[in-house]
Formats: structure tokens, C-alpha cells, sequence
């Protein structure tokens, strides 16, 4: 994932442009940057990698070096950027958010067949916002380089750019699976993935993109190069997962979200009779919290928190590179209150169960910890496919995913012909699958919240809503 943040205004904005880019660091771990523009002086960039230090480290001091009336910065799990471009479009920054998955094609489509050339980063791979920088330069204008590259694209990709006219152009991605603001104040604007990043820095709401659409903002206001599309799949994971509490989506807030997702799970087990006879409810920190918090409100279970994340020191438990690393940096920062867990039977809420690695080693924590016993509630529906969209789970193949793995061990490939019916747990398939998962994650029991449920609690027209991971329909 990722984001980004970019200001335009009469006087110089990178004091904005480096705060609004650090309220976007939970969304990326791998780098960032920021770059500005002035007419004295130009272009000026910086980049540093953030997979051991935060956004804020590494950018310390960064307003005394560099300043300008117009600026963007990104943080990202991708490539370095932004990139500086000189092209027949002039000279631009560019960075994007969001995943290409036909990366290949697109790269031996534009330097085989059209001869065109792209760098290389010191680890082999080509840098993907230069071939999104290659896309666009191909064409008379960023419109219709930008509309050109998106049909292009298989993915999802939201752009920004900064050109050398010390103006911003964003795009959000065809089908709106992400989002766009804009901001407005006296004599400045802004553009940015997160609405509360701006509007700790004083501006107002001013537009919101549709899917597809392209904007040009400059200090007075915006113009609209391309207007929206019709169709719109807003991805649910930025309710359940992704999002920051206080981030708005589709102007739903992700926290009120979240309790009113927990609190149509419990009534669901409610209604059904499998609500269990526990001491406590839990979240797995920290996305799961607020779920759970409904969960308990509903359910009329005291909420407590058995185990504490220990954060001064790893904020973010998948910053390292390694994926053993990161499982180590997972055990490490969960911290047991023994009071609440020794003798006592928990129900947990997760935000989604995806491999289930380490959602069975936190059981595991808890019965090394006396629980006596610990069941699940998943606030998503079982995920059966691999993202294709914005890699929410990361998966290289269907099979990782542990609901479509149990299901093959179950009934080997003519299970595939019936996940909807693995996914309701009123079945005798759906039945069958919680056993199995109860089996593999050492659990006394687990359920998930419905597709129908998930959409109740978002709000908003479901025909918005992309269900690929659960369904695999869009």
C-alpha cells in the first residue's frame, strides 16, 4: 500500500508537505520522499528508505533544506520516489499509490516493441513510477498520458504529480478502489490520500475524486481535466484494515466503522446461539480493537486487553524485509497482562484471518499464558481469493490463503466449485471448514462476520463495494 500528500500555494508549503506526508506512515514501511518546486530554483528531492526508522527520523531538519510553493512527498511499500522526469511534458515529479500487477508485460510492450529504455535499480528490478512516468510521457498531455496508462495498467494506481509550472495533477484510479481529497484554504491547496492529514493542517474540504477522475490544482482552487467514471468498487479493507480510526472513506469514518461491525457480529452469534461463554473480549491490536470493542458493547462481555503491544521500539511488525524477522518482531512485541489471561476463557476479534500464521502463534502465546480457553471472530468473511487489486493479503497464489487450503485438504479441487457455501457457516461445508480451522489455529471456536453484515456496517451501496477476496466477483 501507500500514500501520498502535495500542497500548492502562494507561499512556501513543504512544512505541510512534510507533516501531511507523515500522517500517511501506516499505510507504507518500505520508503519515502518528498520533493518541491520553486521558480527561483526548480525541482529539489529527497529519498530515504523507512524499513528501520520512521518517516519522521528520517526526514528530520528536512524544512530547513528544502522549501517551495508547491510540493508532494509519498510513503510506500513499492519503489523510491517521487521521481524527477524530463520529458516532452517538461520537467515533473511524479509518485504513485497502488499496485501494477502487469508489470512485465507492460516493460518488454514499451522497450521491445517500442524501443524505449528504463533504468534499473541497484537490485535488478525496474523502478515501476518510471514506467509509470514512461506510460504517460508517450502522449500530448498528462490527461490523456495519465487516462492512457491507467487503461493500460492491470491493477490499481492513483497518481500525482508535480510539474514545472509549480502546479499538482492527481488521478484516482479507474475504478475508485482508493481514494482522493482535495483540500482548500486561503492562498494554498492540497491533494492527499488521507482527508485528516489536511485537516490537522487547517485546510477544508473542498472535492472528493471519482473513480477515474484527473484534477489539476493550483493555490486558488482546481479544474477537472477528465471527469469521473461511472463504476466504483472502494475497497472494504480500508474499513476493516487498512484505514487510520480517524480516516474517512466514502465520508464513512473507519472507527464507527468498526463498532458497528463488532456489534453485528455479536448479534449475529446472538441470534444463532453461538455466542460463547467467555470472560473477556479482546482485539488483536490494533485494527482488531475497535471491532471488538463493538463486539463487547453488543454482547455485554467486559472488554480488556490480555496482552499490550510493545511499540516504542517496533511500531509496525512487518517493517523488516524478512518474513522470519517479522514473525520474531511479532512474538516480541506482545506483552501478557496474566491476570486477564491465566484461568480465563477470551474471544479475540481480528480484523480478517488470512494465512493464519500469526493469529495461531498469538493463541499459542495465550494458552502458554494459562488461558483456558480462546476462540476467534473474524470482522471480514472468509477470504477465499488473492487480492488482484491492491495485494491487500499479499499472497502469491489462492492456496496460501488458509480458508482456500483447508478447503483443498477437505474436498480437494471439487471444493472450489462450492466456497460460497464454505463460506456460510449454516451449512454443513461451512460447518466443516470452522471445524477444520478450529484444528489448525488451536481454537474452541471461530466464526466470521457475513458479506451481508460487512456491508451493513460500511453503508454505503454495495454495488461501491468490491467483494473479490470473499467472492471473487467485483
Amino acid at each position: 500500500m501507500g500514500g501520498f500528500f502535495g500542497a500548492v500555494g502562494k507561499k512556501n508549503v513543504m512544512m505541510e508537505v512534510f507533516f501531511g506526508t507523515d500522517y500517511h506512515s501506516h499505510l507504507g514501511t518500505r520508503s519515502a520522499g518528498l520533493a518541491c518546486y520553486d521558480a527561483s530554483f526548480g525541482f529539489r528531492r529527497k529519498i530515504h528508505g523507512i524499513s528501520n526508522a520512521p518517516f519522521r527520523t528520517k526526514f528530520e531538519g528536512i524544512t530547513m533544506e528544502m522549501s517551495g510553493t508547491a510540493g508532494i512527498g509519498c510513503i510506500n511499500d513499492t519503489n523510491p520516489q517521487p521521481l524527477v522526469v524530463h520529458s516532452q511534458l517538461g520537467t515533473y515529479t511524479l509518485c504513485f499509490t497502488g499496485v501494477i500487477k502487469n508489470t512485465d508485460a507492460l516493460i518488454r510492450r514499451y522497450v521491445e516493441q517500442e524501443g524505449g529504455q528504463l533504468l534499473v535499480m541497484s537490485d535488478g528490478r525496474v523502478n515501476t513510477t518510471g514506467l509509470v512516468a514512461a506510460l504517460i510521457n508517450r502522449h500530448a498531455s498528462f490527461e490523456e498520458g495519465i487516462r492512457k496508462a491507467q487503461d493500460m495498467i492491470d491493477g490499481t494506481v492513483l497518481i500525482l504529480i508535480l510539474t514545472d509550472r509549480g502546479t499538482l495533477i492527481a488521478a484516482r484510479d479507474k475504478e475508485g478502489r482508493l481514494p482522493v481529497h482535495i483540500g482548500k484554504k486561503e492562498e494554498s491547496c492540497c491533494v492527499t490520500f488521507e482527508k485528516f492529514a489536511y485537516e490537522k493542517l487547517g485546510y477544508d474540504d473542498a472535492y472528493e475524486l471519482g473513480p477515474g477522475e484527473i484534477v489539476e490544482v493550483d493555490s486558488e482552487g482546481y479544474r477537472i481535466l477528465k471527469p469521473q467514471n461511472e463504476r466504483m468498487r472502494t475497497c472494504a479493507f480500508l474499513w476493516t484494515y487498512y484505514g487510520f480510526p480517524t480516516s474517512e472513506y466514502e465520508n464513512v469514518n473507519v472507527e464507527l466503522m468498526r463498532l458497528r461491525n463488532g456489534e453485528i457480529m455479536a448479534q449475529h452469534d446472538i441470534d444463532t446461539g453461538t455466542l460463547p461463554d467467555v470472560d473477556y473480549v479482546a482485539g488483536v491490536p490494533d485494527s482488531g480493537t475497535p471491532h471488538a470493542i463493538g463486539y463487547a458493547n453488543r454482547s455485554h462481555i467486559p472488554f480488556a486487553r490480555p496482552f499490550i503491544k510493545y511499540t516504542p521500539t517496533w511500531p509496525r511488525s512487518f517493517m523488516p524485509p524478512n518474513q522470519q524477522e517479522r514473525n520474531q518482531i511479532a512474538k516480541m512485541k506482545q506483552i501478557p497482562v496474566r491476570d486477564l489471561i491465566e484461568g480465563k476463557n477470551l474471544l479475540f476479534v481480528d480484523d480478517s484471518i488470512v494465512r493464519g500464521t500469526q493469529l495461531r502463534e498469538t493463541v499459542d502465546f495465550l494458552y502458554e499464558n494459562g488461558a483456558r480457553e480462546v476462540h476467534i471472530r473474524s470482522a471480514c468473511p472468509p477470504i477465499m481469493y488473492a487480492c488482484r487489486f491492491l495485494n491487500f493479503s499479499r499472497e502469491t497464489s489462492d492456496m496460501e490463503l488458509i480458508s482456500r487450503r483447508l478447503i483443498t485438504e477437505l474436498e480437494g479441487e471439487r471444493g472450489m466449485a462450492h466456497l460460497d457455501e464454505y463460506s456460510d457457516g449454516t451449512t454443513a461445508r461451512g460447518r466443516s471448514l470452522r471445524e477444520a480451522l478450529c484444528s489448525e489455529l488451536h481454537i474452541a471456536s471461530v466464526e466470521f462476520q457475513t458479506l451481508e453484515g460487512l456491508r451493513e456496517a460500511v453503508g454505503i451501496d454495495p454495488d461501491w463495494m468490491c467483494n473479490y477476496c470473499w467472492n471473487g466477483r467485483d
